[in-house]
């Protein structure tokens, strides 16, 4: 919902006291608090977004890639990246329950965020279909989002929105440590924007190195199809991660791929800067398998 940064910023201009003051404009409902947040970000709309959400020093919430916010100050530099990067952004809402007990609410969300980046014929369009939950408290009569989390829906962003089959099967847990897939042996990878080729041999984990810039892959995680991991490239000295989706055979996936370290910069926004993955598995048997 918040982006990638993937939510606010903005500045207090005034602080005549702890307590949020409440305008005339405030929602007068957690549902309504949300989809303004939401419909702020698409806008960037900096000075709702920050009155809106609330900046106690303490509050921990988490974004795609395992990314972690604690406060506000770190994640209003990302959002005004975003906004500054981003040419235009779309948010549209597919699913919202909302549940409220006194002054505290929480929810659970599914949008599709969709940046434009680049001018006239290089524009590029990337969908991140993502599911969000978080909590509000009603403050001095205005509803504020505390704490929230988000993650994707399916690891096919930038394509198709996510079909309601592939949503529901993504959901799945693998039973047993045998059900896993065989990711190990030789892949093609194809950097679809780029048209970037090159190939990676992996092991029975999904590590191993990749014929680019001396890069090595590191699987953090497979899960019904759903494979994510980092990359590392001390060719160029870059590093960053990746989410992918196995065909149901396991000789292909498509997903997506992301900086988050460029040289010295480590404030990369995840899933802000990258691009999209089409792998095809060249071998069964890896060439340096553990």
């Amino acid at each position: 919902m918040f982006r990638r940064g993937s939510f606010i910023c903005g500045s207090l201009l005034l602080l005549v006291s702890l307590a949020p003051i409440a305008h005339a404009s405030d929602p007068l409902d957690p549902e309504a608090a949300i989809r303004q947040l939401v419909r702020a970000n698409a806008e960037k709309d900096l000075s709702t977004l920050s009155r809106l959400m609330a900046h106690d020093a303490d509050i921990v919430s988490y974004t795609v890639g395992g990314r972690k916010y604690v406060g506000w100050p770190e994640f209003e530099r990302e959002m005004r990246e975003e906004f500054i990067n981003a040419q235009k952004i779309e948010i549209p809402i597919t699913e919202l329950k909302v549940w409220t007990k006194g002054d505290l609410a929480w929810f659970t969300m599914e949008l599709d965020y969709i940046r434009f980046v680049g001018e006239g014929s290089a524009v590029k369009r990337t969908v991140l279909p993502l599911r969000e939950t978080g909590v509000l408290e009603r403050r001095a009569g205005r509803w504020q989002l505390l704490s929230w989390h988000e993650s994707f829906r399916s690891a096919q962003p930038g394509g198709p929105l996510a079909s309601p089959s592939m949503v529901a099967g993504s959901q799945k847990l693998v039973g047993s440590a045998a059900a896993l897939p065989d990711v190990s042996g030789e892949w093609d990878i194809l950097e679809v924007e780029d048209e970037k080729r090159y190939k990676a041999t992996l092991d029975k984990n999904g590590n191993g190195p990749y014929t680019q810039q001396g890069g090595r892959f590191i699987t953090t995680k497979i899960e019904n199809r759903l494979w994510q991991g980092t990359w590392h490239q001390p060719g160029n000295d870059r590093e960053g991660g990746f989410e992918v989706l196995l065909s149901e055979d396991g000789t292909q996936a498509k997903g997506i791929w992301w900086y988050t370290r460029v040289d010295t910069r480590k404030n990369i926004p995840p899933k802000e800067h990258g691009g999209t993955y089409h792998w095809k598995k060249a071998t069964a048997t890896p060439a340096n398998a553990q």
